[in-house]
């Protein structure tokens, strides 16, 4: 949480798209005292956030549309892998940049539409490419413009390094609990079947790893 500073205005620090919430124990660490707020649209991920934060009445949990935060509501605003989620990210982005207070930061970070050289991620992609028409992702070239006024501080990659069991792990993390999830219930297990096939014939053997690049973006009002 390098890029939150100590020195933050009075209010919540909110977390939209916090999904099982497991940015909560370094922001309680890194932001003793300090009311949190997670927001996400799924009520399963909402439940497991609460579960994780049981105990605590600082940090409060909320259903639904993280898009939108009312604005001057935040003292910080912490997104970690959510926002390529969302149906209009650059406008996510602007209400959150307007939801900051005076002296408010915030700190995104999103995987972008190029993460990698031959990796996972790419290879998955690559296979979803002959089935799926790929989306718009114009919207990467709206985020900074999108900040409303706020100071650009950070815009910059992020390199994480990933390691897989096997291929097929990966596959099944990414259809049954990760961003592929809405694909696979809205297409079904067929559909899936035929994807993994032709991933793992893609795929490398044995234990995977790679490194792929996320985009931080820090802004502070």
């Amino acid at each position: 949480m390098r890029a939150l500073p100590s020195d933050l205005p009075d209010g919540p620090v909110f977390v939209p798209c916090c999904g099982t919430f497991p940015e909560l124990d370094v922001l309680t660490g890194h932001l003793p005292g300090r009311e949190i707020v997670g927001i996400d649209l799924s009520a399963g991920m909402a439940a497991r956030a609460r579960n994780r934060a049981a105990g605590n009445p600082l940090v409060r949990v909320g259903e639904g549309d993280a898009s939108e935060l009312d604005a001057g509501s935040a003292a910080a605003i912490v997104s970690v892998f959510g926002l390529q989620q969302l149906p209009e990210p650059d406008v996510a982005l602007r209400s959150w940049a307007e939801a900051l207070r005076p002296g408010g930061v915030l700190s995104v970070v999103y995987w972008p539409h190029s993460t990698e050289p031959g990796g996972a991620f790419t290879v998955l992609s690559e296979v979803l490419r002959e089935h799926v028409p790929a989306g718009d992702r114009s919207w990467e070239e709206r985020l900074v413009p999108a900040l409303a006024g706020a100071t650009l501080e950070r815009d910059e990659p992020l390199s994480f390094p990933m390691a897989h069991p096997d291929a097929d792990t990966f596959f099944t993390a990414h259809t049954r609990s990760g961003p592929m999830r809405p694909l696979a219930d809205a297409r079904g297990e067929e559909f899936i079947a035929v994807l993994r096939e032709e991933f793992l014939r893609r795929a490398p053997e044995g234990e995977w790893r790679h490194r792929p690049s996320a985009r931080h973006i820090v802004a502070r009002a």
